[in-house]
């Protein structure tokens, strides 16, 4: 559990940061504008130094959803085993947030698989490119609006072929 020292300190930082609570676990909902800033502070100050993921969510058939799209960092405490979640929501047509590659290393290839299945693009990566499919593919498959048989993208694939001898 979260010790609420380190959500007053974050609180008091950035005053933007909304907190909240669900099941005993902790998040913070960050604009995209301090989102780099307040992980940096997170980091350095509050002792967050484990990056365990980064992930989206599209919110297009959420009834209640305000935004399009939920960056989601997740955090760990090593020495305080604390956790915590801290959200960024984007909107067409600007998603893109600054990269925390410069904070976290691991970043690097989270923050291209999220770019490849979202679109979510983060300014300043040192290599964005897609990671799971290849660079024809055109399309972003875990948005909601995708179809569930896709768009016919793999018709110019070349095809693999492997000696089963």
């Amino acid at each position: 559990m979260i010790q609420l020292a380190s959500l007053d300190a974050l609180k008091a930082a950035f005053p933007t940061v909304s907190i909240s609570e669900f099941r005993n676990q902790m998040r913070a909902v960050v604009p995209p504008a301090e989102i780099y800033d307040s992980l940096e502070f997170l980091r350095d100050d509050r002792e967050f130094e484990l990056l365990v993921d980064i992930t989206c969510v599209d919110y297009l058939t959420f009834r209640d959803a305000e935004h399009r799209f939920g960056l989601v960092y997740l955090l760990a405490g090593i020495e305080t085993n604390e956790r915590l979640t801290v959200r960024c929501f984007l909107d067409e047509p600007k998603l893109t947030v600054p990269s925390v590659v410069p904070l976290w290393e691991g970043a690097n290839w989270m923050e291209r698989e999220v770019y490849d299945m979202f679109g979510i693009e983060f300014e300043g990566h040192p290599d964005l490119r897609r990671i799971l499919l290849p660079d024809e593919f055109t399309a972003f498959p875990l948005r909601k609006d995708y179809p569930m048989q896709g768009r016919g993208e793999r018709h110019n694939f070349p095809v693999l072929r492997r000696n089963m001898a």
